[in-house]
């Protein structure tokens, strides 16, 4: 383990009788880092958090942190989660609610008999870092949710951990103070440079936090990077369609086009050309496959009056419902072909349900992939 990495887990897996919770999963969690396990529920996000901290057995692998092996069946080795040095935050905050603020968050220091001057000293430290100043009497039954969250981040840091484990801290939250929340949590992990194990199955909040992010699906990550790049160029369907919206058309290899690409044509002919990242496994003349782009990669405008030439890359498609927004209106519209999509259209113009209108496609936002089976029909 290099002196960067704070928590590594080798081919680690959870059996649970004959279902495999967690299969064959292998990270690292560099010091200072936000590292982030996303995915729908039962993907092994939180079996995985879970492990990490000893609340759950491996049932092969290995796992190291700070360089000290703490669970590895294989070398009967295993440590308590007491003995571990992590702070954990639950999803359901686990606040108690007979206690004061200043007594939930000053009991991790008192079970390891901190004595009461710097129990006192770290506990006021923490709650003015937390944003909990004033707070120290209140109980748990009076905490508002957002107050609740922070108390247990404070409960998780005043023991002063070498990571935090996050399950799902911000689920319980509405969204313009999820919004918030994301905001501290990410100015706190920097001032701290602590490194943070984070699960959630929000996208936003993963792309938003993380320095990686870990897609998970069936117990196994099917890609680690930055978000940026997996954002960009993901590398397999679950991921190209689990983190951020995603626009998938079907159609048939026309012939081979230009920059290496291939000109693809929809189900009623019209045709295009695809000069992105390039996953499927075959783009003959007459081969299936789909064509995915980010909605935010088109430019949309009124087919009416637009510059459109019968030769790039465009297409005409018809907004079937129109809702407004606010800052945008959310359409519905229908390709070529009868495939629907969302997309967002600026609020400059008055749109109509009803309109047709022009898509410019840039050939170098194109992905190419595979036919999914469940793609005629799909969004």
């Amino acid at each position: 383990m290099s002196q960067d990495t704070i928590l590594r887990f080798e081919n680690v897996a959870r059996r649970f009788g004959g279902v495999h919770a967690v299969d064959d999963v292998s990270f690292e969690l560099k010091r200072g880092e936000v590292l982030t396990l996303l995915g729908p529920s039962g993907c092994g996000k939180t079996t995985t958090l879970r492990m990490a901290i000893g609340l759950e057995r491996a049932s092969a692998g290995r796992i190291s942190y700070e360089g000290k092996v703490v669970d590895c069946p294989g070398e009967r080795a295993f440590v308590e989660p007491e003995k571990r040095g992590m702070g954990m935050v639950f999803q359901s905050y686990a606040i108690w609610p007979h206690m004061s603020v200043f007594e939930n968050v000053a009991y991790p220091l008192r079970y390891r008999r901190v004595g009461r001057e710097e129990v006192a000293r770290k506990v006021r430290a923490t709650l003015e870092m937390a944003g909990l100043h004033g707070l120290e009497e209140r109980r748990g039954t009076q905490l508002s949710g957002g107050q609740q969250q922070r108390v247990a981040v404070a409960r998780a840091l005043v023991a002063d951990p070498g990571v935090l484990l996050m399950d799902e801290p911000f689920s319980n939250l509405d969204a313009k103070l999820r919004e918030q929340m994301r905001v501290d949590l990410k100015r706190l992990q920097r001032r701290l440079n602590i490194s943070i194990l984070f699960v959630t199955h929000d996208q936003t909040e993963a792309l938003a936090l993380s320095d990686r992010i870990a897609v998970m699906k069936n117990g196994r990550i099917e890609q680690l990077g930055s978000p940026q790049e997996m954002y960009a160029e993901p590398g397999t369907p679950a991921v190209r369609d689990f983190l951020g919206k995603c626009i998938r058309l079907p159609c048939r290899v026309v012939e081979p086009g230009a920059n290496g690409g291939v000109r693809v044509s929809l189900i009623d002919g019209q045709s295009f050309a695809v000069e992105g990242i390039n996953r499927a496994s075959g783009s003959r003349p007459g081969d299936k496959c789909l064509v995915a782009v980010r909605p935010e990669s088109l430019q949309i405008e009124p087919a009416e009056g637009s510059n459109g030439d019968g030769r790039s890359n465009q297409l005409i498609a018809t907004i079937k419902t129109l809702l407004f927004m606010g800052e945008s209106h959310e359409a519905d519209i229908e390709f070529p072909g009868g495939h629907m999509a969302l997309v967002s259209l600026a609020p400059t113009r008055a749109w109509r349900e009803g309109e047709a209108v022009r898509i410019s496609l840039p050939p170098g936002k194109l992905q190419l992939w595979d036919r999914d089976p469940d793609t005629d029909g799909a969004r």
